[in-house]
Protein backbone atom coordinates (compact mmCIF):
# COMPACT_ATOMS: atom_id res chain seq x y z
CA UNK A 1 0.00 0.00 0.00
CA UNK A 2 1.22 3.63 -1.16
CA UNK A 3 2.34 5.09 1.95
CA UNK A 4 0.27 8.26 2.05
CA UNK A 5 -2.58 6.44 1.06
CA UNK A 6 -2.38 5.40 4.58
CA UNK A 7 -1.61 8.48 6.53
CA UNK A 8 -4.97 9.92 4.16
CA UNK A 9 -7.32 7.42 5.42
CA UNK A 10 -6.03 7.80 9.40
CA UNK A 11 -5.83 11.52 9.17
CA UNK A 12 -9.03 11.63 7.44
CA UNK A 13 -10.82 8.90 10.27
CA UNK A 14 -9.09 10.95 13.15
CA UNK A 15 -10.81 14.05 11.88
CA UNK A 16 -14.35 11.77 11.99
CA UNK A 17 -13.63 11.14 15.60
CA UNK A 18 -12.57 14.67 16.51
CA UNK A 19 -15.36 15.51 14.60
CA UNK A 20 -18.27 13.26 16.51
CA UNK A 21 -16.55 14.15 19.66
CA UNK A 22 -17.25 18.04 19.52
CA UNK A 23 -21.10 16.99 18.47
CA UNK A 24 -21.33 14.20 21.30
CA UNK A 25 -20.00 16.79 23.95
CA UNK A 26 -22.38 19.70 22.39
CA UNK A 27 -25.01 17.33 23.18
CA UNK A 28 -24.18 16.15 26.76
CA UNK A 29 -23.83 19.54 28.37
CA UNK A 30 -26.43 20.72 26.39
CA UNK A 31 -24.29 23.75 24.22
CA UNK A 32 -25.36 24.13 20.28
CA UNK A 33 -22.95 27.21 19.52
CA UNK A 34 -24.53 29.06 16.31
CA UNK A 35 -22.21 31.50 15.08
CA UNK A 36 -18.65 30.69 16.45
CA UNK A 37 -15.32 29.64 15.31
CA UNK A 38 -16.27 26.39 16.97
CA UNK A 39 -19.15 25.69 14.74
CA UNK A 40 -16.76 26.53 11.67
CA UNK A 41 -14.10 24.40 13.04
CA UNK A 42 -17.01 21.46 13.05
CA UNK A 43 -17.89 22.55 9.53
CA UNK A 44 -14.13 22.04 8.16
CA UNK A 45 -14.23 18.97 9.76
CA UNK A 46 -16.96 17.67 7.60
CA UNK A 47 -14.14 17.26 5.03
CA UNK A 48 -13.33 13.82 6.07
CA UNK A 49 -16.30 11.52 4.89
CA UNK A 50 -16.10 13.19 1.50
CA UNK A 51 -11.92 12.40 1.46
CA UNK A 52 -12.56 8.87 2.57
CA UNK A 53 -15.18 8.71 -0.92
CA UNK A 54 -12.48 9.90 -2.85
CA UNK A 55 -9.27 8.25 -1.70
CA UNK A 56 -11.73 5.18 -1.96
CA UNK A 57 -12.15 5.42 -6.10
CA UNK A 58 -8.80 6.60 -6.17
CA UNK A 59 -7.65 3.14 -5.11
CA UNK A 60 -10.22 1.34 -7.11
CA UNK A 61 -9.19 3.78 -10.65
CA UNK A 62 -5.57 2.87 -9.62
CA UNK A 63 -5.63 -0.51 -9.31
CA UNK A 64 -8.54 -1.54 -11.67
CA UNK A 65 -8.07 0.60 -14.91
CA UNK A 66 -9.15 -1.74 -17.26
CA UNK A 67 -11.44 -4.78 -15.42
CA UNK A 68 -12.39 -5.35 -12.09
CA UNK A 69 -10.88 -9.22 -10.94
CA UNK A 70 -13.76 -12.03 -10.70
CA UNK A 71 -13.71 -11.69 -6.62
CA UNK A 72 -14.37 -7.88 -6.61
CA UNK A 73 -18.42 -7.88 -5.63
CA UNK A 74 -18.07 -11.31 -3.33
CA UNK A 75 -15.37 -9.62 -1.28
CA UNK A 76 -16.85 -6.04 -1.29
CA UNK A 77 -20.19 -7.93 -0.32
CA UNK A 78 -18.60 -9.66 2.35
CA UNK A 79 -16.23 -7.37 3.82
CA UNK A 80 -18.43 -3.83 3.37
CA UNK A 81 -21.35 -4.28 3.24
CA UNK A 82 -22.31 -6.94 5.90
CA UNK A 83 -20.58 -5.00 8.46
CA UNK A 84 -22.69 -2.40 7.43
CA UNK A 85 -25.56 -4.40 7.88
CA UNK A 86 -24.03 -5.60 11.26
CA UNK A 87 -23.71 -2.01 12.72
CA UNK A 88 -27.09 -1.22 11.36
CA UNK A 89 -28.57 -3.60 13.75
CA UNK A 90 -25.69 -2.72 16.24
CA UNK A 91 -27.00 0.99 16.19
CA UNK A 92 -30.49 -0.03 16.26
CA UNK A 93 -29.87 -1.67 19.26
CA UNK A 94 -28.21 1.20 20.97
CA UNK A 95 -30.96 3.67 20.17
CA UNK A 96 -33.27 0.83 21.36
CA UNK A 97 -31.09 1.08 24.85
CA UNK A 98 -31.43 4.74 25.52
CA UNK A 99 -35.40 4.88 24.41
CA UNK A 100 -36.99 1.70 24.95
CA UNK A 101 -39.78 3.22 22.97
CA UNK A 102 -38.31 3.21 19.81
CA UNK A 103 -39.26 0.43 17.16
CA UNK A 104 -36.17 -1.96 16.83
CA UNK A 105 -37.47 -3.25 14.02
CA UNK A 106 -38.42 -0.19 12.10
CA UNK A 107 -35.17 1.48 13.05
CA UNK A 108 -33.54 -1.51 11.65
CA UNK A 109 -35.44 -1.23 8.57
CA UNK A 110 -34.36 2.22 7.67
CA UNK A 111 -31.06 2.03 8.60
CA UNK A 112 -30.37 -0.72 5.97
CA UNK A 113 -32.30 1.07 3.44
CA UNK A 114 -31.76 4.93 3.85
CA UNK A 115 -28.38 4.85 5.43
CA UNK A 116 -30.20 6.17 9.16
CA UNK A 117 -26.70 5.86 11.12
CA UNK A 118 -23.23 6.59 10.90
CA UNK A 119 -22.35 4.00 7.82
CA UNK A 120 -24.18 5.52 5.73
CA UNK A 121 -21.25 6.55 3.27
CA UNK A 122 -21.49 2.81 2.43
CA UNK A 123 -24.04 3.48 -0.11
CA UNK A 124 -22.42 5.95 -1.47
CA UNK A 125 -19.54 3.86 -2.10
CA UNK A 126 -21.32 0.85 -3.68
CA UNK A 127 -22.68 3.30 -5.80
CA UNK A 128 -19.20 4.80 -7.21
CA UNK A 129 -18.50 1.15 -7.12
CA UNK A 130 -20.59 0.48 -9.82
CA UNK A 131 -19.93 4.37 -11.67
CA UNK A 132 -16.58 2.92 -11.87
CA UNK A 133 -17.66 -0.08 -13.25
CA UNK A 134 -19.82 1.46 -16.02
CA UNK A 135 -16.62 4.13 -16.86
CA UNK A 136 -14.35 1.05 -17.19
CA UNK A 137 -16.53 -0.76 -19.37
CA UNK A 138 -18.11 2.35 -21.72
CA UNK A 139 -14.73 4.31 -21.08
CA UNK A 140 -16.50 7.64 -21.58
CA UNK A 141 -14.13 10.65 -21.96
CA UNK A 142 -13.44 12.08 -18.83
CA UNK A 143 -12.83 15.79 -20.98
CA UNK A 144 -16.43 15.90 -21.07
CA UNK A 145 -17.45 13.70 -18.15
CA UNK A 146 -15.64 15.84 -15.42
CA UNK A 147 -17.05 19.09 -16.18
CA UNK A 148 -20.82 17.25 -15.99
CA UNK A 149 -19.91 15.87 -13.33
CA UNK A 150 -19.59 19.01 -11.55
CA UNK A 151 -22.43 20.89 -12.58
CA UNK A 152 -24.87 17.77 -12.17
CA UNK A 153 -22.99 17.80 -8.23
CA UNK A 154 -23.68 21.35 -8.11
CA UNK A 155 -26.81 21.81 -9.55
CA UNK A 156 -27.75 18.62 -7.10
CA UNK A 157 -26.42 19.67 -3.80
CA UNK A 158 -28.18 23.41 -4.43
CA UNK A 159 -31.52 21.63 -4.57
CA UNK A 160 -31.30 19.56 -1.48
CA UNK A 161 -29.38 22.17 0.52
CA UNK A 162 -32.51 25.39 -0.59
CA UNK A 163 -34.55 26.31 1.78
CA UNK A 164 -37.29 26.69 -0.80
CA UNK A 165 -38.31 23.31 -0.20
CA UNK A 166 -41.56 23.28 1.37
CA UNK A 167 -43.43 19.94 0.59
CA UNK A 168 -43.57 18.02 3.97
CA UNK A 169 -42.86 14.92 1.96
CA UNK A 170 -39.45 15.98 0.83
CA UNK A 171 -38.40 17.28 3.94
CA UNK A 172 -39.35 13.98 5.61
CA UNK A 173 -36.91 12.27 3.62
CA UNK A 174 -34.24 15.17 3.65
CA UNK A 175 -31.65 13.43 5.20
CA UNK A 176 -31.54 10.41 2.41
CA UNK A 177 -30.64 13.12 -0.10
CA UNK A 178 -27.32 12.63 0.51
CA UNK A 179 -27.20 9.34 -0.86
CA UNK A 180 -27.71 9.65 -4.38
CA UNK A 181 -24.73 9.33 -6.35
CA UNK A 182 -25.39 12.77 -7.85
CA UNK A 183 -24.05 14.07 -4.44
CA UNK A 184 -21.09 13.06 -4.96
CA UNK A 185 -20.77 12.45 -8.58
CA UNK A 186 -17.30 15.21 -8.86
CA UNK A 187 -15.86 14.04 -6.57
CA UNK A 188 -15.71 10.22 -8.19
CA UNK A 189 -14.53 11.84 -11.57
CA UNK A 190 -11.60 13.63 -10.55
CA UNK A 191 -10.63 10.87 -8.05
CA UNK A 192 -10.92 8.41 -10.64
CA UNK A 193 -8.58 11.07 -13.02
CA UNK A 194 -6.60 10.76 -10.09
CA UNK A 195 -5.93 7.30 -9.33
CA UNK A 196 -5.80 6.74 -13.54
CA UNK A 197 -3.02 9.16 -13.46
CA UNK A 198 -1.31 8.99 -10.24
CA UNK A 199 2.17 8.13 -10.66
CA UNK A 200 2.07 11.25 -12.64
CA UNK A 201 0.12 13.55 -10.24
CA UNK A 202 2.02 12.35 -7.64
CA UNK A 203 5.25 13.68 -8.99
CA UNK A 204 3.62 17.19 -9.38
CA UNK A 205 2.28 16.95 -6.04
CA UNK A 206 5.37 16.51 -4.58
CA UNK A 207 7.50 18.88 -6.73
CA UNK A 208 4.57 21.64 -6.05
CA UNK A 209 4.45 21.01 -2.26
CA UNK A 210 4.38 24.23 -0.94
CA UNK A 211 1.35 25.13 -3.77
CA UNK A 212 -1.15 22.74 -2.30
CA UNK A 213 -0.69 25.06 1.19
CA UNK A 214 -1.15 27.73 -0.66
CA UNK A 215 -4.63 26.24 -2.32
CA UNK A 216 -5.68 24.75 1.06
CA UNK A 217 -5.33 27.96 3.26
CA UNK A 218 -7.37 29.63 0.15
CA UNK A 219 -10.02 26.71 -0.07
CA UNK A 220 -10.43 26.92 4.33
CA UNK A 221 -10.69 30.84 3.42
CA UNK A 222 -13.82 30.40 0.64
CA UNK A 223 -15.18 27.92 2.99
CA UNK A 224 -15.06 30.78 6.28
CA UNK A 225 -16.25 33.18 3.88
CA UNK A 226 -19.14 30.94 2.84
CA UNK A 227 -20.05 30.27 6.67
CA UNK A 228 -19.91 34.06 7.37
CA UNK A 229 -22.22 34.95 4.59
CA UNK A 230 -24.97 32.51 7.11
CA UNK A 231 -24.35 29.18 5.37
CA UNK A 232 -23.89 27.83 8.89
CA UNK A 233 -25.13 23.57 8.57
CA UNK A 234 -22.71 21.44 10.16
CA UNK A 235 -22.98 18.40 7.19
CA UNK A 236 -20.70 16.92 4.59
CA UNK A 237 -23.37 18.02 1.84
CA UNK A 238 -21.65 21.43 0.98
CA UNK A 239 -20.56 22.33 -2.51
CA UNK A 240 -17.71 24.60 -0.81
CA UNK A 241 -16.54 21.79 0.99
CA UNK A 242 -15.00 21.09 -2.42
CA UNK A 243 -12.09 23.07 -2.70
CA UNK A 244 -10.89 21.96 0.93
CA UNK A 245 -11.53 18.53 0.63
CA UNK A 246 -8.98 18.55 -2.45
CA UNK A 247 -6.77 20.78 -0.88
CA UNK A 248 -6.07 18.16 2.22
CA UNK A 249 -5.80 15.80 -0.14
CA UNK A 250 -3.41 17.52 -2.00
CA UNK A 251 -1.43 18.33 1.14
CA UNK A 252 -1.79 15.00 1.98
CA UNK A 253 -0.38 13.11 -0.98
CA UNK A 254 2.35 15.30 -1.23
CA UNK A 255 3.67 15.79 2.30
CA UNK A 256 2.71 12.30 3.12
CA UNK A 257 5.40 11.31 0.36
CA UNK A 258 7.68 12.43 2.67
CA UNK A 259 6.89 11.34 6.29
CA UNK A 260 8.63 7.80 6.82
CA UNK A 261 6.27 5.27 7.57
CA UNK A 262 4.82 4.65 10.47
CA UNK A 263 3.63 1.55 12.77
CA UNK A 264 0.97 3.80 14.28
CA UNK A 265 -0.47 5.07 10.73
CA UNK A 266 -0.73 2.27 9.49
CA UNK A 267 -2.57 0.40 11.93
CA UNK A 268 -4.91 3.69 12.18
CA UNK A 269 -5.35 2.76 8.53
CA UNK A 270 -5.89 -0.67 9.04
CA UNK A 271 -8.73 -0.40 11.64
CA UNK A 272 -10.27 2.70 10.12
CA UNK A 273 -13.31 1.02 8.62
CA UNK A 274 -14.01 -0.52 11.98
CA UNK A 275 -13.27 2.70 13.43
CA UNK A 276 -15.88 4.70 11.54
CA UNK A 277 -18.61 1.86 12.19
CA UNK A 278 -17.61 1.59 15.53
CA UNK A 279 -17.09 4.88 17.41
CA UNK A 280 -19.87 6.78 17.10
CA UNK A 281 -21.84 3.87 19.14
CA UNK A 282 -18.96 3.94 21.85
CA UNK A 283 -18.80 7.83 22.63
CA UNK A 284 -22.89 7.58 22.69
CA UNK A 285 -22.41 5.64 25.53
CA UNK A 286 -19.10 7.30 27.47
CA UNK A 287 -20.02 11.22 26.34
CA UNK A 288 -21.80 11.77 28.98
CA UNK A 289 -20.06 10.61 31.55
CA UNK A 290 -16.76 12.44 30.58
CA UNK A 291 -19.10 15.31 30.26
CA UNK A 292 -19.90 15.07 34.35
CA UNK A 293 -15.93 14.49 34.68
CA UNK A 294 -14.54 17.66 33.20
CA UNK A 295 -15.35 20.98 33.65
CA UNK A 296 -13.59 22.50 30.65
CA UNK A 297 -15.42 22.01 26.88
CA UNK A 298 -11.79 21.34 25.44
CA UNK A 299 -10.86 18.37 28.23
CA UNK A 300 -13.99 16.89 27.26
CA UNK A 301 -13.48 16.68 23.51
CA UNK A 302 -10.01 15.66 23.87
CA UNK A 303 -10.21 12.66 26.57
CA UNK A 304 -13.89 11.67 24.67
CA UNK A 305 -11.63 11.52 21.60
CA UNK A 306 -8.32 9.43 22.71
CA UNK A 307 -10.96 7.32 25.09
CA UNK A 308 -13.64 6.49 22.35
CA UNK A 309 -10.58 6.25 19.58
CA UNK A 310 -8.46 3.74 22.35
CA UNK A 311 -11.87 1.38 22.96
CA UNK A 312 -12.87 1.21 19.53
CA UNK A 313 -9.73 -0.03 18.54
CA UNK A 314 -9.76 -2.54 21.37
CA UNK A 315 -13.12 -3.78 20.44
CA UNK A 316 -12.19 -4.14 17.03
CA UNK A 317 -9.18 -6.60 17.60
CA UNK A 318 -10.99 -8.45 20.12
CA UNK A 319 -14.10 -9.07 17.48
CA UNK A 320 -11.67 -9.36 14.34
CA UNK A 321 -10.49 -12.75 16.06
CA UNK A 322 -14.05 -14.14 16.29
CA UNK A 323 -15.01 -16.77 13.92
CA UNK A 324 -17.09 -14.08 11.88
CA UNK A 325 -15.71 -10.98 13.19
CA UNK A 326 -14.48 -10.10 9.73
CA UNK A 327 -18.33 -9.48 8.75
CA UNK A 328 -18.31 -6.89 11.99
CA UNK A 329 -15.85 -4.78 11.70
CA UNK A 330 -14.18 -5.54 8.21
CA UNK A 331 -11.27 -7.82 7.44
CA UNK A 332 -8.11 -6.45 9.42
CA UNK A 333 -6.09 -9.64 9.94
CA UNK A 334 -4.82 -8.62 5.84
CA UNK A 335 -2.51 -11.37 3.99
CA UNK A 336 -0.05 -10.12 1.68
CA UNK A 337 -1.64 -12.50 -0.82
CA UNK A 338 -4.89 -11.58 0.00
CA UNK A 339 -4.78 -7.82 0.66
CA UNK A 340 -6.85 -6.76 -2.70
CA UNK A 341 -9.29 -8.73 -2.13
CA UNK A 342 -10.12 -8.23 1.86
CA UNK A 343 -9.16 -4.53 2.81
CA UNK A 344 -11.72 -2.20 4.36
CA UNK A 345 -13.26 0.47 2.83
CA UNK A 346 -11.22 2.94 1.58
CA UNK A 347 -8.29 0.28 0.49
CA UNK A 348 -10.16 -1.91 -0.91
CA UNK A 349 -11.94 0.27 -3.15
Amino acid sequence: MIKEWNLMRAVACLSIVFLHSTTLIARSVGHHPQLDLYRFFRIALCYATPSFIVLSIIILANRYQNKLPDNFWASRFKYIYLPFVSFAIIDALVVKYFDPGAKLDQRILDNILTGNYEGWFILVIFQLYFLHYFVIKFKPSLKWLFPVSLVFMAIYLQLINSDSITNSLLLQFRDTWKLPFLAWFGYFTIAFIIGKHYKIIAEKLLKYRWLTLLWFFISLSILYLSYKSGITDVNSRRLDLYPLVLSIIAVVLAWGQLIPKSKIINTISTYSFGIYLLHWQVQRVIAPYIADYFNNSIARITRLFFISLFISMILIKIVSHLPLGAFIVGNIKRKKKTKVTQEPVASAA
